[in-house]
């Protein structure tokens, strides 16, 4: 502990926090996630910590349902994209020639499109539901890791133990799994962070614009956009989901930072 920087622990308390709560929210929430328990836009207090919503729903237990839904669709979107760019980054650095051209010319074509634009016309044309978001964010976010696995593996694929594995005739998959995955971890590690970062961003700009999570279900980003006009009668119920987003984000970054700095280079053997 002593290691590490105050600015990492505090990324630590507080996404430790939100994920605590994501885990244990039916233990947590004082009231369901669609009950009606008050009137619209009830001020804080000792009934309605953080108010009420719109249509009297309690804030406080949107809140904590709402993180629980956001982190757990961004967690499985930024795993399944790790999982799928590492190991297609992999690949093509490790197999090169045509099969390496087809993937990295198919990924430059997908990132082309802004990455919110692909989603949005995806989602206008699919059922809008929480496996097809993770499914649609996932793959299309699978690109940025695919670029980061196949230029680290690239660096990997000409190291001495690597060339041995290869005259020791051992298959593509122990190459990627046994040799080149070991090595690249660290930095895939730091990217997973801002990765995880990007997901929360873009589930929320998704159920923001209409097409994320759907009602009566709850996200952070479906929060704002429930209460964003009582901004102009100066109610803050939109304004504690964009804090609450906010401030994961940082949390994460700080994390994610203090991951980077600790990553040291390429390693010269298997370590």
């Amino acid at each position: 502990m002593k290691n590490i920087p105050i600015s990492a622990l505090i990324g630590l308390f507080f996404t430790s926090l939100y994920f605590l709560m994501a885990i244990f929210a039916p233990l947590l929430a004082p009231y369901g996630m669609a009950e009606v328990v008050g009137d619209v836009w009830e001020p804080s207090s000792s009934q309605f910590l953080l108010g009420t919503d719109s249509i009297g729903r309690d804030l406080l237990s949107r809140m904590i349902y709402g993180g629980r839904t956001t982190i757990f669709i961004a967690t499985m979107a930024t795993v399944l994209s790790f999982v799928t760019g590492a190991v297609l980054g992999f690949l093509a650095a490790v197999s090169g020639g045509w099969v390496d051209q087809v993937l990295s010319r198919f990924v430059d074509l997908i990132m082309s499109i802004p990455t919110l634009i692909f989603a949005l016309v995806v989602l206008s044309v699919m059922p809008v539901t929480i496996p097809v978001l993770i499914l649609v964010m996932g793959l299309l976010d699978s690109t940025r890791v695919y670029r980061l696995a196949r230029a680290v593996a690239v660096d990997i694929t000409v190291m001495d133990y690597v060339e041995a594995a290869r005259l020791r005739g051992e298959k593509t998959a122990w190459i990627i799994f046994r040799e080149i995955l070991p090595n690249a971890l660290s930095p895939l590690v730091a990217e997973m962070g801002l990765r995880f970062i990007f997901m929360v961003l873009f589930v929320s700009t998704l159920s923001f614009l209409g097409l994320g999570v759907q009602p009566p279900e709850a996200d952070w980003g479906g929060i704002v956009k429930e209460n964003k006009e009582g901004i102009v009668y100066g109610i803050p119920a939109a304004l504690i989901p964009a804090f609450a987003i906010a401030t994961l984000a940082i949390s994460v970054n700080l994390v994610a930072d203090w991951v980077l700095n600790r990553t040291t280079s390429l390693k010269g053997g298997r370590g």
